[in-house]
C-alpha cells in the first residue's frame, strides 16, 4: 500500500491508492462454503472483484519457517522449501537481513541491533547456504508455473500500522499529504515505540491520518503482541511450516480499505456478517455502523449486474460506448491492449474520432486493469494521434484514473513506435487465471482450425491410409461441422477422392470430437 517517491525521468509512478476517490463506494461481500467474493462498487459501477476459494487461498502476507533447498548463483537467487509442493523463490534483492556470523540462531527473529546484518550488495552464494533456516514471507503467490516469491523483510499489518520487526524506520503512506500531520504521526509513533520498549519500526498507513495517540497505541500493542506470538511459535517448531497467515478476505478487505468515501458494506451471510461486524468493532470501529446483513431474495451480486460484468471481464473484447472497442491479450510475459475505433466515425474529422476513442479507452483501461487484476508488463497500443496535445491529454486521463487503483503502477512515455508501456504491481493471480483454465480444444491458443482446414487434412490422411492398408472401405469419424462441410461444399472433392483411391468412404459424426479431431478407420 506504500510507494516510493517518483523517480527517474520518462515515466511516472502512480502510487498504490494515491488518488482520492471522490465518489460513493459500496463493498458487497458474497460468502458461500466454497468461496468468498468481494466486489468494490463505485457510483453503481463495478470496479474491482477479489475471489478467495477455500481450497486455493492465497499465500501473500503469510510467514513461514523455511529451509534453503538450493542456491543458484547464476540466477542470484535461492529456492526455499516452505512446505509447499513447489519450492519458493528468494532473490538476493529480497534478502533484507541475515544473522551475524556470531549469532546463535539461524532463524531470523531478533531486531537488527541484536544480531542481524543488512546485506551490502552481496551475491546469493555469500548470503545463503543449503540447509539454512530462514523466516520468510510470501510477497507473490504462485503464478502459473512459477513458485511463490519470498522476502526476509517481514511485515505484519494492522489497521493503522504495519510492523517492521527488522527495521528501526518510521515510514508513512504517500497518501498522507499534510506536512504537520506527517510530523505529528512520526513524533507520536516514536514516543509509543520508546514507551513500549519496542526495538522495531513501522509504517503508518493512510488510515492513521487524524488518529489519536490512544488509537495508535492500541494498534501498535496489538502488533507487538502478535509478533511475540509468532516468535514463540517459530521457536517451538522443529521443521519447515507456516507460522502466520493473513486474515481471510472478507475481514482483510475491511482492514485495508479507505473509509473516506465508503457508504455501506453489505454481507449476504449471517455468520459472515457477525464475524465482519465483530472484527470491525475491534479494529475499524468507525465503519461498524455501515455494515449490514443483506437478506434480499435476489442474490447480492445481481444488485449491480456484477455477475454479468464478471462474465464480460473474461472476454478479450471490451465494447466502448462510442462504438470503439478494446482487445485484451494476456500472456505469461505481458498483457497487450489494442484500441480500435470500430463503428465510431465522429462528427468532424478522423483526428477527432481517434482522440475521443483514445480518451474513452484510457478510462476503460484503468477500470479493466483493476477489474481483471492484470499485473506485470502492460503494453497499450492507442490509435496514433498527430496532435501532441491530444496525446498529452490521453496520457493524463490514463494516469488520473489509475490513481484510484490500490495497486502501484508506473506509466512510461509514449515510445517511438507509438506504444504506451506501463507496469502494475502483481501479487496475486489475475481474475482470468482464478476463474478459468486453458481450453481443452485449442490448448490455450485462443483459436481452432476451420472446418475447411480440417477437411483438407482429412483428405491427406485418407490418401495415406488408402496406400497403407488393403481394404475396400474407409470410415471417417469427425465433428458435426466437418461432416456437414464434407456433405455440402466439399462433396464433389470427396467424390473425386473416392474415384482416385478406388475405395468407398463412409462418414460418421462423432459428437465427442472437437472441430480439430478426426479419425480414418479401415473397414
Amino acid at each position: 500500500m506504500y510507494a516510493a517517491n517518483p523517480a527517474g525521468c520518462g515515466h511516472r509512478n502512480i502510487p498504490e491508492g494515491a488518488g482520492k476517490i471522490t465518489m460513493s463506494e459500496e463493498i458487497l461481500i458474497n460468502v458461500t462454503p466454497q468461496e468468498t467474493r468481494v466486489a468494490v462498487v463505485e457510483s453503481g459501477l463495478l470496479q474491482e472483484v477479489q475471489v478467495e476459494r477455500v481450497g486455493k487461498q492465497g499465500l501473500v502476507g503469510n510467514i513461514f519457517k523455511g529451509c534453503v533447498s538450493k542456491v543458484m548463483p547464476g540466477m542470484d537467487a535461492a529456492f526455499v522449501d516452505i512446505g509447499l509442493p513447489k519450492a519458493a523463490f528468494l532473490h538476493s534483492s529480497d534478502v533484507a537481513y541475515l544473522p551475524k556470523p556470531s549469532g546463535s540462531s539461524s532463524v531470523l527473529l531478533s531486531a537488527p541491533e541484536e544480531g542481524l546484518l543488512p546485506p551490502q550488495n552481496e551475491s546469493i552464494a555469500n548470503l545463503l547456504h543449503e540447509g539454512q533456516q530462514l523466516l520468510v514471507q510470501v510477497i507473490k503467490d504462485q503464478l502459473g508455473t512459477k513458485g511463490a516469491r519470498l522476502t526476509t523483510s517481514i511485515t505484519v499489518p494492522s489497521r493503522y500500522m504495519v510492523l517492521l520487526p527488522y527495521s528501526n524506520d518510521i515510514r508513512l503512506s504517500v497518501r498522507i499529504e499534510d506536512l504537520q500531520e506527517r510530523a505529528r504521526l512520526v513524533e507520536t509513533t516514536q514516543g509509543l515505540l520508546d514507551e513500549l520498549n519496542a526495538k522495531c519500526g513501522c509504517i503508518l498507513r493512510t488510515a492513521a491520518e487524524g488518529m489519536s495517540e490512544s488509537d495508535l497505541r492500541r494498534d501498535l500493542k496489538f502488533l507487538l503482541d502478535l509478533w511475540d506470538t509468532i516468535v514463540e511459535k517459530v521457536m517451538r517448531m522443529s521443521s519447515v511450516n507456516q507460522v502466520y497467515s493473513d486474515l481471510p478476505l472478507m475481514v482483510r478487505t475491511l482492514r485495508d480499505l479507505s473509509v473516506e468515501d465508503l457508504d455501506v458494506v453489505r454481507v449476504d451471510s449471517r455468520s459472515a456478517f457477525e464475524a465482519v461486524q465483530e472484527f470491525s468493532k475491534k479494529l475499524v470501529p468507525e465503519i461498524a455502523d455501515r455494515i449490514s446483513h443483506y437478506s434480499g431474495a435476489r442474490p447480492i451480486f445481481e444488485l449491480y449486474s456484477i455477475e454479468e460484468e464478471l462474465q464480460k471481464s473474461l472476454h478479450r473484447k471490451v465494447e466502448l460506448k462510442s462504438g470503439g472497442y478494446l482487445i485484451f491479450d494476456q500472456t505469461e510475459a505481458m498483457t497487450t491492449i489494442d484500441i480500435n475505433t470500430g463503428g465510431f466515425v465522429g462528427h468532424r474529422n478522423l483526428e477527432e474520432t481517434i482522440y475521443k476513442t483514445n480518451l474513452e479507452a484510457a478510462q476503460a483501461i484503468a477500470r479493466q486493469l483493476r477489474l481483471r487484476n492484470l499485473g506485470g508488463i502492460i503494453i497499450i497500443d492507442f490509435i496514433d494521434m498527430e496532435n501532441e496535445e491530444h496525446t498529452r491529454q490521453v496520457m493524463r486521463t490514463l494516469e488520473k484514473f489509475l490513481e484510484k487503483d490500490r495497486a502501484k503502477s508506473q506509466v512510461y512515455d509514449v515510445s517511438p513506435l507509438g506504444l504506451v508501456e506501463m507496469t502494475r504491481k502483481r501479487t496475486r493471480e489475475s481474475l482470468e487465471h482464478i476463474l478459468c483454465e486453458p481450453c481443452i480444444t485449442c490448448a490455450g491458443r485462443g483459436y481452432i482450425k476451420t472446418p475447411e482446414t480440417v477437411c483438407f487434412e482429412l483428405f491427406r490422411e485418407i490418401m495415406r491410409e488408402a496406400r497403407q492398408y488393403e481394404t475396400d472401405r474407409l470410415l471417417v469419424l469427425a465433428s458435426q461441422s466437418v461432416i456437414d462441410l464434407l456433405l455440402d461444399e466439399e462433396s464433389s472433392s470427396l467424390a473425386e477422392l473416392e474415384d482416385h483411391i478406388g475405395k468407398a468412404i463412409k462418414l460418421q459424426v462423432e459428437s465427442l470430437y472437437s472441430q480439430e479431431q478426426f479419425d480414418v478407420v479401415p473397414l
